[in-house]
């Protein structure tokens, strides 16, 4: 249930910190993996992010934090592969004063980036070598501080509309992408045509102002204040264009449908959790089926054709469930993360028995987001308020001559802790109060993060995707 940023300022951006040279005459002990929760920092220390880890790591920021954000759909290509990338996305903010929010339509542009080895080189013993090596690392330092200020460094172009009050939750209809629903702190959900905002930043190239000050009044197609109080969860539907369910923290869930340019909203409520609704998910295989989370600790399966009761509902958790993500790929799987930091994948194929396949309890705080994988249906991403985002493959298991092999490339160059899931891939860090995430379905090992201090673009160097032939 962990919802509000902490004490939310504008973002400021951090100059690149130097790098702190050691010296010759002391030999280097092996790296330590640091891990957070339990690992703690001792005075003076700071952590740093190996490079290597990313094909691509860059911050950004829209001016206020966001708790919520999407990526639009675009028709640069269904699936691209080749730096430079293009990005383009919509956020709502959480100022510190109501009639200063907005929501920002903002395309970050020449993304650029390369693969890196998994693997540190080794020392040859051959000094002319190392100095080689050397030289090249020199040259790479150089590459990234001309990245950091140089022309390399993407683009970010934003146009500012206002909103009246904090934005809890913003989403991009998959097929208008430019139809966007936002829901409100004010207890009103609304849904916007930015498609005149997305057509300028498509037809602009070079300018970098990035509508830094000015804020336009843009009225919304519709406007709706039926629910009782505000809510955060909101969905489209991937099989009928156009409808949209949302439900608030009064634990009432409405359904939307398209009516000849706007929505009629059905004002009899979809009835079930004795607590606030707080995600909802359309099934991505049929049109008339939806899935909700609640703070009552449950995960319920509706049917919009069979009346307002939900058709199944499970005890999911034993805390708040605040997330769930259907995945798309594997339509039977659902996960969902919950506020005692755990996160659970179920089979609804056995949803009125023993549904789950796998419970992890590694987060130390609430998760406040979690998302399948597009391109690869095992994969999920989850964000948590410890400030990590992690990156988990389930059909990994522990492989003992795999971990023997390896360890013997490092050459004890790390230590690793034991005690790590072999299903998780990557570990992200360096923001803080992560709030959401988002896979980009049309750009292959891509996530998009937002916490109190702005947004992340990454995309870890370990994560590959297998694509399908284009004859597939």
């Amino acid at each position: 249930m962990v919802r509000s940023l902490k004490n939310p300022k504008k973002a400021k951006r951090k100059n690149k910190g130097s790098k702190k040279e050691a010296s010759s005459s002391v030999p280097s002990a092996p790296t330590k993996v640091w891990q957070p929760g339990v690992d703690q920092l001792e005075e003076g220390e700071e952590l740093q992010f190996d490079p290597s880890a990313y094909n691509y790591l860059r911050g950004f920021d829209i001016g206020w934090p966001c708790l919520s954000f999407d990526i639009v759909h675009d028709s640069l290509g269904l699936v691209r592969t080749e730096f430079p990338h293009t990005v383009y996305g919509v956020a709502g903010t959480q100022a510190e004063q109501a009639s200063w929010n907005y929501i920002g339509i903002f395309k970050l542009s020449k993304i650029r980036g390369k693969r890196r080895e998994l693997l540190p080189k080794q020392s040859t013993g051959n000094d002319d070598d190392d100095d080689d090596d050397m030289e090249s690392d020199s040259s790479s330092d150089e590459e990234d501080n001309e990245d950091e200020g140089g022309e390399s460094q993407p683009i970010l172009q934003l146009h500012k509309v206002a909103h009246q009050g904090c934005v809890n939750r913003i989403r991009s209809m998959s097929q208008k992408p430019h139809i966007c629903a936002t829901w409100g702190d004010t207890g009103h959900v609304q849904v916007w045509d930015f498609s005149a905002y997305l057509n300028k930043l498509a037809e602009s190239e070079t300018d970098v102002s990035r509508g830094a000050t000015s804020i336009e009044r843009h009225s919304p197609i519709i406007k709706y204040d039926g629910h009782n109080e505000e809510g955060y969860a909101i969905d489209w539907s991937p099989n009928k264009p156009g409808r949209l369910v949302s439900g608030d923290c009064k634990s009432c869930i409405h359904l939307w449908e398209p009516a000849s340019g706007s929505w009629n909203v059905d004002t009899n409520p979809f009835l079930g959790h004795t607590a606030s609704v707080e995600d909802l998910q359309w099934s991505p295989t049929e049109e008339d089926v939806f899935a909700s989370c609640s703070v009552d600790g449950r995960i319920a399966i509706w049917d919009t054709r069979v009346g307002k009761s939900p058709a199944l509902s499970v005890k999911a958790h034993d805390a708040d469930v605040n997330v769930i993500s259907w995945n798309r790929l594997a339509s039977c799987m659902m996960a969902s993360g919950s506020d005692d930091g755990t996160f659970s994948i179920r089979d609804l194929r056995f949803i009125k028995g023993d549904s789950l396949v796998a419970h992890f309890q590694y987060h130390k705080h609430p998760v406040t987001s979690i998302e399948w994988c597009p391109h690869e249906q095992s994969t999920l991403a989850v964000s948590s308020a410890d400030n990590q985002l992690t990156i988990w493959d389930l059909s990994l298991e522990r492989d003992e001559e795999e971990e023997a092999e390896f360890k013997t490339k490092l050459k004890e160059q790390a230590t690793a802790p034991e005690d790590l899931p072999p299903q998780l891939l990557f570990v992200h860090q360096g923001q803080k109060d992560l709030k959401e995430l988002h896979w980009n379905n049309q750009i292959p090992g891509m996530l998009l993060s937002t916490s109190a201090d702005g947004f992340n673009v990454l995309m870890p160097s370990n994560i590959d995707i297998t694509l399908p032939p284009a004859n597939a």
